[in-house]
């Protein structure tokens, strides 16, 4: 097929080609152009060529394309993204009723719909062919060279790079999927024809960019749906390794021909958690893993068709690499006390899609190392209280092995040990007739083997599982074949290409230990191979992978700016503007409470002194959902620190927290860290409600410096970043720069923080519904010293105020615009003569200040605003108490809402109003009353509609979640008030009884966008 481009409108059009026509394809065209209402749509047709005038059309490239991967919306254009050279790798099951062949993609190219300034005509040699006759130039494909060198580099060039990287496939026929596993094929097509509508969706990388035309696929009828197909102009593709080898194996004793076999080796690269090496590690909290790939092996002759399947993927743990690693990579478990949910609802997954299974872990004894298997085994062993035998676990450590015996004693005794010798014969393999395609037997179990980055230690432990399965295949059917070394030849060749090709995706260059791989053993050439590509992953991982990464999160559809590509759909379109609106319908809310405190100690650790006062100000204390502590000066800002700060200072507060939690009165429910950041001496707590981890999800850290123009970590922000239910928050602790006058300094310390400080997939602190900054912001207070002292001692706060440096700034717009702040009801905490209660007395007198601040932005209710009298630092600590709401989706109710509208939408008559149709619709109540009572003539549960007494449960009665008391009432909460003793505890005391919350400074913010549910009908 080839591509035009028309003007008047700017149109696309992907044709078919006579040599398309030759193999049976029908003449077909398919049309893009955007939308002139919206351009953020694009209008797409499906015609018959000879519909398509393409008198004027510009041809623009002289390669025949190969199909469409998809739309995508890059810096507020949209691209079609073609498929421009393939090659085919083989069939990968010449038994098959069909053929199950795949192409390696090499080229991608992206053509704006919208604009002409990316046009780039150098790559073709006929632009201007005429489309009668450019099929006779067409026979294979062209790689023309630009001399000239382009002004701007294209927006799509970062996903050119990635896309013709060689590590993408797709199938040649849109008979078979190459996305799912040979079982999974068997048992979909034997009851239809395939549709390529349904595929696996972990592992089709261009879902999200294909995803509107897969659904205006879907909106054609039959006919023209089959037609689509036959074109292929969709491509659906997945990134990993496709290898295919053919041989002759021996002949069985009656026939003195030898058998043609066919092995094939596809693994299919999950994208769920995609990324490269340092960026993206662990589990995220929907349980999918980094590096994850499923594999498996083909071996087909004229009798049978073995399938053989295993997996990897990373530590399902949160856990991360951050900053600058060497070759000692420096290992943090991020949450160590709130992995369990993820940690579950990975094996869940894989319990579900593949049966019983085995994990291997083949991490050693190194400190970083053995942290993760410790708690690997600590969470398996709580998760095998679900899943029993189901689930099990072998450690081994691979590197000791090798050390001790070798690489043949890998080979030797891993299959040897027990769990993993009874598992490969429980498991088995699946196998298939070849000329019927019948299922003999299936397998009935996995492998799941990870290393630290699931590459090399990993291939080298699935090449021998895959071969120890082959091995039970052939003993039962061909065991003259045990000895082929035709097939163990082309089998290990296949594998040390596997290990190279998923090494570089990850990675960025081949696996190490393929050369034992390939020949079975150790030479120079392969160690001094394998140093070289150490040394080249510690810098392509360390300085490249970070666009990379960008790239790749763009073509997933993950930044958080991201718009998907409509097809302009005025019916789909009215139920997204319907479904959006009616938001309450499908959602509810729940009350939330956060804590926020700030406290600069001074680099010193902590005293016998206890944090109550702090934590819990008062008895009867109502216990907030979350703990959010920003800590300055954790550590001595020394030029030793600030280069290699002690993370043991950190620990040490940490402990001392959750010892004060843990020893609180009246403890009526655990508290666990949930995640905890720093930055030389600014640090962050996140600590959560235990009964809250399993719906707070995606939780990130990110710090940004502010010292010597960014390069020093003496001062700066840290930020923790989360999803509480459906609400994103986000938290950020702070120290700017000092010094009475710096307030310039100080501004621009905050423009460096909200400008620089960066989550993954694009994220920044505008992304947030709610965020809370708790800091020493080191603003001052702008009267002489004698002055702010005397106001200080008789609470006359308003003077104070009007003076104080942080209020300016807002007022003037220099920083900190759009937060709100509480009522300055209290005495400023900077700067104290340590233990005492006495302002500096020091030689420098330093003028006292509300230097610990706390500000808000979002929708909060603040409740309390005031300090603590601890004594161990010479600043005092402050703390709030927020109120806040989170929204709960309940997606089943969306989509039921969803059908609801659309098919409303799809049965108006004309001249129906259709706005009004759809706002009087209602979900239906799944929630029936209760039937009438039963008696010995009639019983409600014996009648014609429910046979046997059988009654459906409703899918959405078993995915609520009600855990509230019956017999509380309504909107009832626990008080905070008792007897007041002092002017704080009075604040306290009327705080909660309050019918509003306290009425802040500054004149809230109008409520920010709620873009999370804006595509809800999409």
């Amino acid at each position: 097929m080839h591509l035009y481009l028309g003007h008047n409108p700017r149109t696309l059009y992907l044709v078919t080609g006579s040599h398309d026509e030759r193999k049976g394809r029908p003449p077909r065209a398919l049309v893009f152009r955007a939308a002139e209402s919206n351009v953020a749509q694009v209008i797409v047709e499906f015609l018959p060529k000879d519909e398509v005038n393409l008198t004027g059309a510009v041809r623009l490239t002289s390669r025949i394309i190969k199909g469409c991967l998809g739309l995508i919306s890059v810096e507020n254009d949209t691209f079609l993204a073609v498929v421009s050279s393939a090659t085919e790798v083989g069939n990968t099951r010449p038994s098959g009723s069909q053929p199950e062949s795949v192409a390696k993609i090499h080229e991608v190219l992206f053509y704006c719909i919208t604009s002409h300034l990316w046009d780039d005509f150098s790559a073709s040699q006929d632009t201007l062919l005429s489309p009668d006759n450019a099929d006779a130039l067409m026979t294979r494909d062209h790689y023309p060279q630009s001399t000239t060198p382009p002004v701007f580099e294209h927006p799509c060039m970062p996903l050119t790079k990635i896309l013709s990287s060689g590590s993408f496939y797709y199938a040649l026929d849109p008979t078979w999927d190459l996305s799912s596993r040979l079982s999974i094929r068997l048992a979909r097509d034997r009851t239809s024809v395939h549709d390529i509508g349904i595929f696996d969706e972990r592992f089709v990388w261009n879902e999200y960019i294909v995803r509107s035309l897969l659904n205006f696929r879907e909106r054609l009828d039959p006919l023209e749906r089959e037609e689509i197909d036959k074109c292929q102009f969709i491509i659906l593709a997945i990134q990993g390794y496709v290898g295919v080898s053919t041989m002759a194996l021996p002949a069985p004793p009656v026939d003195g021909s030898p058998v043609i076999a066919t092995l094939s080796l596809i693994s299919r690269l999950g994208w769920r958690r995609a990324g490269t090496r340092f960026n993206t590690r662990g589990v995220d909290d929907d349980g999918n893993t980094a590096n994850f790939v499923e594999t498996e092996t083909i071996l087909t002759t004229d009798q049978h068709c073995v399938s053989y399947t295993q997996v990897r993927g990373s530590v399902p743990l949160f856990w991360e690499q951050q900053g600058l690693q060497t070759f000692g990579q420096r290992i943090q478990i991020t949450r160590p006390q709130a992995s369990q949910p993820a940690f579950e609802r990975h094996f869940a997954h894989l319990m579900e899609e593949y049966g019983a299974t085995h994990a291997v872990n083949l991490l050693g004894s190194k400190e970083n190392e053995a942290i993760l298997t410790s708690a690997y085994a600590k969470h398996l062993q709580l998760a095998r209280g679900i899943w029993g035998d189901e689930l099990s676990i072998t450690h081994y450590d691979f590197h000791n092995a090798v050390r001790i015996g070798g690489h043949d004693s890998v080979m030797r005794d891993l299959c040897r040990l027990e769990g993993i010798n009874n598992n490969m014969e429980r498991y088995g393999f699946t196998m298939c007739d070849s000329g019927t395609d019948d299922l003999i037997t299936e397998q009935k179990g996995v492998f799941r083997t990870n290393c630290l980055d699931c590459l090399d230690r990993t291939n080298f432990v699935q090449d021998i599982f895959s071969r120890r399965a082959l091995e039970q295949y052939l003993s039962l059917v061909h065991r003259e074949w045990l000895q082929a070394s035709a097939l163990w030849t082309h089998h290990r060749e296949l594998w040390a290409e596997n290990g190279d090709a998923l090494s570089r995706i990850y990675a960025g260059t081949g696996a190490l230990n393929t050369s034992v791989t390939r020949t079975g053993k150790r030479t120079l050439a392969g160690v001094l191979s394998d140093a070289t590509k150490s040394v080249s992953r510690a810098y392509i991982n360390n300085f490249q992978d970070k666009g990379k990464q960008i790239a790749i999160d763009m073509f997933l559809g993950n930044m958080n700016n991201q718009r998907q590509v409509d097809i302009f759909d005025p019916i789909h379109d009215s139920v997204g503007k319907a479904l959006q609106q009616r938001l309450s319908e499908y959602s509810t809310t729940q009350s939330c409470s956060v804590f926020a405190g700030t406290w600069n100690v001074n680099g010193r650790l902590p005293s016998s002194e206890s944090l109550l006062p702090w934590l819990f100000p008062r008895d009867n204390f109502l216990e907030p959902d979350i703990f959010v502590l920003g800590f300055q000066e954790i550590v001595q800002l020394t030029a030793q620190q600030i280069v290699q700060p002690d993370p043991e200072r950190k620990r040490i507060w940490e402990q001392k927290v959750m010892e004060t939690l843990e020893r609180r009165p009246q403890r009526t429910c655990d508290y666990v860290l949930l995640r905890s950041e720093q930055l030389v001496g600014t640090a962050l707590l996140v600590i959560v409600r235990s009964d809250l981890t399993g719906v707070i999800r995606n939780v990130e850290g990110a710090a940004r410096k502010t010292g010597l123009r960014g390069m020093s970590g003496n001062k700066g922000g840290v930020g923790v970043r989360l999803d509480y239910y459906d609400t994103s928050f986000c938290f950020l602790t702070a120290h700017l720069a000092a010094g009475h006058s710096n307030v310039e300094e100080r501004n621009a310390d905050f423009g460096t923080i909200v400008n620089g400080l960066h989550f993954q997939k694009g994220k920044t602190l505008s992304s947030h519904e709610n965020i809370i900054w708790l800091a020493d912001t080191n603003y001052r207070i702008g009267l002489d010293n004698e002055n702010v002292r005397a106001l200080s001692e008789t609470d006359d706060f308003d003077a104070l105020v009007a003076a104080d440096q942080l209020r300016q700034a807002i007022d003037n717009g220099d920083a900190f615009v759009g937060y709100e702040e509480g009522p300055l009801l209290f005495r400023p905490t900077y700067k104290y003569d340590l233990g005492t209660d006495n302002y500096d007395t020091s030689e420098k007198m330093r003028i006292p200040a509300w230097t610990d601040r706390i500000l808000f932005k979002g929708r909060f209710d603040l409740a309390v605003y005031s300090r603590a009298d601890l004594k161990g630092s010479d600043h005092r600590p402050v703390f709030a108490l927020f109120r806040s709401e989170v929204r709960i989706v309940d997606i089943v109710k969306r989509a039921a809402l969803s059908r609801l509208l659309l098919e409303n939408t799809m049965s108006a008559i004309p001249g129906e109003k259709l706005d009004e149709k759809l706002a009087s619709l209602v979900l239906p109540d799944d929630q029936s009353e209760l039937p009438p009572p039963s008696t010995d003539d009639d019983a409600w549960w014996n009648r014609p509609e429910h046979p046997k007494g059988i009654f459906p449960i409703s899918i959405v009665h078993l995915l609520e979640s009600d855990t509230a008391n019956p017999f509380d009432s309504p909107g009832e909460s626990p008080p905070f008030s008792s007897s007041p003793s002092s002017s704080d505890e009075e604040l306290y005391s009327h705080a909660m009884a309050l019918q509003s919350p306290i009425t802040p400074v500054r004149k809230p913010p109008p409520p920010p966008p709620r873009s999370r549910y804006a595509d809800a009908g999409s």
